[in-house]
C-alpha cells in the first residue's frame, strides 16, 4: 500500500511542475508585444508627416483611419498584456512584485472567466474597427467595394459579439447555479 502513494505524489508533483512549459509561451508573447510596438510606431511615424504636409494634407477620413489603426494596434497590445500577465498568474505562478507601486489594479484578481470576457470583449472591439475601416473606404479611389469580403466582415463581427453574449450569460448562468 505504501507504494502506490508515493508513485501517485510523484506522478502529481510531476504534472504539477509541468506548468512550467507555459513560460516560454509568456515569454514569447512578451516578444509578441515588443514586435507590435515595432508595428505601432512604424505606423505612427508614415501618418505623422501626411498630417504635417503643406496644401491640403490628410483628409479627415484619412485621419480618423489612420487614428482607428493605432487604436487598434493598441488594442491588441492591451489584448497581450491581459493574456500575458493573467495567464501567467493563473497557469503558472503568482507575480511577486513586491514594492511596485504602479501595479495595476486588476492584476492577481483576473481569473480565467474574467479572462475570458476580457478577450471576447476586445476581439469585439478589435474587429468592430477593422469593420468600420472597411465602412469609411467604401467609394474611396483606389478601394474598389468587395461585398463578399465587407458581408462576411459582418458575420463574423456578429459571431464575435453573439459569442460575447453567450459567455456572459455562461458565467451569469454557473453564478447562479449551486455548488456541488
Amino acid at each position: 500500500m505504501g507504494l502506490k502513494p508515493r508513485i501517485e505524489t510523484a506522478f502529481e508533483r510531476g504534472l504539477f511542475r509541468s506548468r512550467w512549459l507555459m513560460a516560454p509561451f509568456y515569454a514569447g508573447l512578451a516578444l509578441a508585444l515588443a514586435m507590435l510596438l515595432v508595428v505601432f510606431l512604424r505606423e505612427l511615424f508614415y501618418y505623422l508627416p501626411q498630417a504635417f504636409t503643406a496644401g491640403r494634407g490628410m483628409a479627415p477620413n484619412d485621419a480618423i483611419l489612420a487614428v482607428l489603426t493605432l487604436v487598434d494596434l493598441s488594442l491588441t497590445g492591451n489584448l497581450l498584456l491581459i493574456v500575458l500577465f493573467s495567464g501567467y498568474e493563473n497557469f503558472v505562478s503568482k507575480l511577486d512584485l513586491e514594492g511596485e507601486t504602479d501595479r495595476p489594479p486588476w492584476m492577481g484578481t483576473v481569473d480565467f472567466s474574467g479572462l475570458k470576457m476580457k478577450l471576447i470583449a476586445s476581439i469585439v472591439a478589435i474587429s468592430g474597427i477593422q469593420l468600420l475601416k472597411t465602412f469609411m473606404n467604401i467609394g474611396k479611389d483606389g478601394y474598389p467595394l468587395n461585398e463578399t469580403e465587407a458581408m462576411w466582415g459582418v458575420i463574423i463581427h456578429l459571431a464575435f459579439v453573439a459569442s460575447g453574449v453567450l459567455l456572459a450569460l455562461m458565467d451569469w448562468l454557473s453564478a447562479r447555479t449551486e455548488k456541488h
